[in-house]
Formats: structure tokens, C-alpha cells, sequence
């Protein structure tokens, strides 16, 4: 039986219960990790209001993008807004189906139990990051690129090069949890979601910048009413607790 209290808020409920699906089918959404993270949440209530199954592919956003682009089927995707928009000019995505769901800011994480950091100020910011043994963060992150402008600005960018390790795969959190880097810069919900790591905090006002991540359903779905839907979830009152509870903005 489905537990209304649960389901309270979300703005897709009614119109799901009231219009079941004869036979299930599965929504396939490409994601980046902060959007598997809030589906985690929210998925099981959908399946059981809505009959279908939720399947949730993630990888780092840039590499959805290129398995879109080489014609790999889905549903709905959830990509920085600037590749949602590349999709949407590209003719992948419908165009009015574009959504700003989250949004986060960038951080420094440490191994949990590790000696506190001070990066509170962008000078404070700046000698803790000479002063680190290893640092690591994405490849071909959502954040690289601001990442890369912050050290520029600060005049670190070069001294920084010998000790950083860039990884392909969304594994920042963990690789600092493992003890194989002693910083890991990255979005505040992937830090947040591994529990052998803790925040230091986030990037000082000065150099801090957001990423948003933006919803769009395929031209090529046969489930598009589906994939509505799961846009109407993702932007829904419980969802915006949730996604606040995970370390995101909403919208």
C-alpha cells in the first residue's frame, strides 16, 4: 500500500495514481552522480505509485553527453545546463522540456578523522592548498574548469600541477577516503554522499561559483509523458527538501 504521508508533495502523485500504466515500463535516466543521489530517494515512491521501474545510469556529465551523442537510447537526462542546451541545439533533447533542477557550489574534501583545514578565506584557501602533499579532483568535471580559473586567480594554477591527480571517473571522495590524496576538490553533494570523508567547506565567496544541473527529455523516448514526469518529481516540494538536505540548491 502506498504510504501518502511518504508521497506527500510531490507534484506528479495525483495524476499517477490516477492514470496507472497497464504494464510497466522502465524510464531510463542519464545522470551525473548529484542526480542518482536525490533518485535514491525519491525513485522508490515513484516505482510504487507509477508501476514502472526506474533505471538511473551515472557517470561524470561529460561522458553522458558523448554516450547520447553516440546514440545510446534513454528517456530523461540530467547534465550541466550548458550540455543540456548543446543537446537541445543538437536536436536530442525536446526543447521545452528543459529544466533547471539543482544547483551546487564546490568544496574541499578531507579523509574523515584527518587534522582540520582552514579555508576560509582565499588566503587561507590559498597556503592550505601549497601546503597539501596530494590533491585530486575530476578530469572533465562539471567544476574542473572553475576549478582550474580559481588556482589561475589566485596565482597557484603552476605550482599546483606537480602534486594533482585528475581522474576520469567520479571517484574524487573515495580516492581521498583511501588515503590516496589528502584533498579532493568537487561538488558538495558527491562529497557529502561518501561517508569516509568529511567537508572542510567550500570554496571562499571570492572564487566560489555554481554548477546547474538541467533536465531535458529525449526526441527519441517512447515514454515522454514518463519522462515528464519524473521532471515534475525532480522539481517537486520533497524534492526540494531533499535535494537542500543533500547540500544542493533546488532549482
Amino acid at each position: 500500500m502506498i504510504r501518502i504521508r511518504q508521497l506527500a508533495g510531490l507534484g506528479v502523485v495525483l495524476a499517477l495514481l490516477q492514470a496507472l500504466p497497464a504494464e510497466a515500463r522502465e524510464i531510463k535516466v542519464f545522470a551525473s552522480r548529484v542526480t542518482r543521489i536525490a533518485l535514491e530517494v525519491l525513485g522508490p515512491d515513484y516505482e510504487k505509485a507509477s508501476g514502472n521501474k526506474l533505471t538511473v545510469i551515472d557517470d561524470v556529465a561529460i561522458v553522458m553527453k558523448r554516450r547520447i551523442e553516440a546514440g545510446e537510447p534513454f528517456d530523461l537526462v540530467v547534465l550541466v545546463d550548458t550540455q543540456t542546451d548543446d543537446l537541445i541545439r543538437k536536436g536530442w533533447l525536446v526543447a521545452d522540456t528543459r529544466t533547471d533542477i539543482m544547483r551546487s557550489g564546490t568544496g574541499v574534501s578531507i579523509k574523515r578523522g584527518a587534522p582540520k583545514l582552514d579555508i576560509s578565506t582565499v588566503e587561507a584557501f590559498r597556503r592550505t592548498l601549497l601546503d597539501a602533499k596530494s590533491i585530486t579532483y575530476l578530469a572533465e568535471g562539471a567544476s574542473t574548469a572553475h576549478v582550474v580559473r580559481a588556482f589561475e586567480k589566485i596565482g597557484i594554477a603552476d605550482a599546483l600541477k606537480s602534486k594533482t591527480t585528475l581522474v576520469p571517473t567520479d571517484t574524487v571522495a573515495e580516492r581521498v577516503a583511501a588515503g590516496q590524496a589528502e584533498l579532493g576538490i568537487g561538488i558538495i553533494a558527491n562529497i557529502l554522499s561518501v561517508p569516509g570523508v568529511e567537508l572542510v567547506g567550500l570554496f571562499p565567496a571570492e572564487l566560489q561559483f555554481n554548477i546547474v544541473f538541467t533536465a531535458g527529455v529525449s526526441k527519441n523516448s517512447p515514454n515522454k509523458q514518463d519522462a515528464r514526469d519524473i521532471i515534475n518529481l525532480l522539481t517537486s516540494p520533497r524534492a526540494r527538501e531533499i535535494i537542500a538536505a543533500k547540500g544542493m540548491q533546488p532549482g
